[in-house]
């Protein structure tokens, strides 16, 4: 006899059942360690692969627990269907598409901090593993979970911790270039890829050239030892270094920039020698994770000055999040960069962007424009409360929504990348409620729909303009945020304007007045009628 369906209830309980099931615990255990522990001590493509068959094994419950919260009836082989196919699709698109990898990791940077998803066609022979996750689904599905208290420690044990398993994937190391020296005869380039190293200035992993900073490579061990212990410290910003043939020529780097100075005077006058100008400088803070504060891990850090055989010398700069820059011997510069921690991978051009280089950058204008289309909303649904006369507390309600909604936008332009989706839902709640309030005024039967055509108009020219606004910015023109705020704010004025004026539709608000009826007529009861 074919098995019947389990639908409503029953879906749920084979969701937990299936996240619950030793196949799919194993699953999570692997992840966790692989991610924070094997992938450290053993890197390489075995453990690489070891976190997709894992994550792949574990994704589709979690999804199928998660899709059984929001739809409770859905039937259990639908919220299986629904699982295997978002997972499957989904990997397959990340893993087959560089710019699908690229806005995966930056959504997911916002949703669990600095994340990195690469697009590897190889990573797709892992998608099997999809197949374990459906037999396990099977095995699921003859015990599903019966008891409220089995339930219960699923949903408040097992499904955080698989949340936190996908969503904290493994730290990624972002070098700074923060060290330079000569060793031997030889330049040295430090860096650090821990961001507390980084910030105090301690290099992690060193890089030697024998050619005067036109190849690389990895230190000795008589190299190593000296440097770190027979070479002094670095010597940092805002100090002068210079050349050994030639005293009266010095450098130095300044703090909080990216530039380098040189004299010829042994240090009385300076004059610019190379820098990155700060207009510049603003787009690569956009482009750089975890760039610090105004952009502090952009900036000099350490200098140092090489002489070569036959005259001239040669000056390495460490210049933070952006890798290092190289004078040549013919007075040329040019810049060494380490994306994704690969020594000598090409660096970003400068002075130019595009919305993908930004990570959050476009969830911030994106959100920043419906704001202000709500704001406009809301505005206009005051102004039609106010003149129809029975709608103050409302106009009360959404200016308090507002101001609210208003501090945890500003929070979403200014807070890092760890408070960045407590904003996003903050102030998304807070908009929703202001734009209900608008859109439904009080007594709305008795407004026309003529000011519902023309406030919805100024909500969507708005949106339109602030787009415009923000999505120049977001290519780089203009290239300072306040800039692009001020200027979306300015675009906002004509949807106020046209809100506003609607307003001009609503008539006053009257009390109803009950229609005239005929005066009473007295009867005595009592009085005999006609004889008949």
């Amino acid at each position: 006899m074919r098995p019947v369906e389990p639908t409503g209830s029953d879906g749920a309980r084979i969701a937990l059942a299936w996240l619950g099931h030793p196949v799919t615990v194993l699953a999570l255990v692997v992840l966790v360690l692989n991610d924070h522990v094997f992938k450290a001590a053993f890197p390489g493509p075995v453990t690489g692969k070891l976190s997709d068959v894992a994550g792949l094994v574990l994704a589709p419950p979690l999804v199928a627990v998660l899709v059984t919260l929001v739809v409770p009836r859905l039937p259990a082989r639908a919220a299986a269907g629904v699982a295997l196919g978002s997972v499957g699709a989904g990997f397959t698109l990340v893993k087959s598409s560089g710019y699908a990898a690229a806005v995966a990791s930056d959504l997911w940077s916002v949703v669990s901090g600095p994340s990195l998803i690469r697009a590897d066609l190889t990573d797709l022979l892992t998608l099997p593993a999809l197949v374990l996750a459906a037999w396990v689904w099977g095995r699921a599905r003859r015990d599903p979970v019966g008891r409220r208290a089995a339930r219960l420690v699923r949903l408040v044990v097992l499904l955080p911790a698989a949340l936190v398993a996908v969503a904290a994937t493994s730290p990624i190391e972002r070098p700074d270039a923060v060290a330079t020296k000569v060793v031997e005869g030889r330049l040295a380039a430090g860096t650090a890829t821990v961001p507390l190293s980084a910030e105090d200035g301690i290099p992690t992993w060193w890089r030697i050239s024998d050619d005067a900073g036109a190849t690389w490579r990895d230190p000795v061990d008589a190299e190593r030892e000296a440097l770190w212990k027979r070479v002094p410290t670095r010597i940092g910003p805002d100090h002068r270094v210079c050349v050994a043939a030639a005293p009266h020529r010095c450098y130095r780097v300044l703090s909080g920039r990216v530039r380098v100075e040189e004299s010829d005077d042994a240090g009385r006058t300076w004059r610019l020698s190379w820098e990155i100008p700060e207009r510049q400088r603003e787009l690569l803070k956009a482009r750089y994770e975890e760039a610090g504060p105004d952009g502090r891990r952009i900036t000099g850090q350490d200098l140092a000055v090489l002489d070569v055989p036959g005259g001239g010398h040669v000056v390495l700069v460490a210049n933070g999040r952006d890798g290092f820059a190289v004078r040549d011997v013919d007075g040329g510069w040019r810049r060494i960069g380490f994306t994704g921690g690969e020594w000598g991978a090409e660096p970003p051009p400068l002075g130019v962007i595009s919305p993908a280089d930004r990570h959050a950058d476009p969830l911030r204008a994106g959100l920043l424009a419906v704001a202000l289309s709500v704001l406009v909303l809301a505005v206009s649904g005051a102004r039609a409360g106010w003149a129809y006369g029975s709608g103050r507390v409302a106009a009360v309600v959404q200016a308090v929504f507002l101001v609210v909604g208003a501090m945890f936008l500003l929070g979403v332009w200014f807070a890092d990348d760890l408070a960045l989706p407590l904003m996003v839902v903050g102030s998304a709640v807070l908009l929703l409620g202001s734009t209900l309030l608008a859109l439904i005024p009080p007594r709305a039967r008795e407004v026309p729909g003529g000011w519902f055509a023309e406030v919805v108009l100024a909500a969507v020219l708005t949106l339109t303009l602030t787009g415009v606004a923000l999505t120049s910015w977001l290519y780089g023109r203009p290239v300072y945020a306040m800039t692009a705020v001020l200027l979306a704010g300015l675009a906002t004025v004509p949807g106020l304007l046209l809100g506003w004026r609607a307003a001009r539709l609503i008539g006053s608000w009257r009390p109803p007045v009950d229609p005239p009826y005929p005066p009473p007529v007295a009867v005595d009861r009592f009085r005999p009628g006609p004889a008949g």
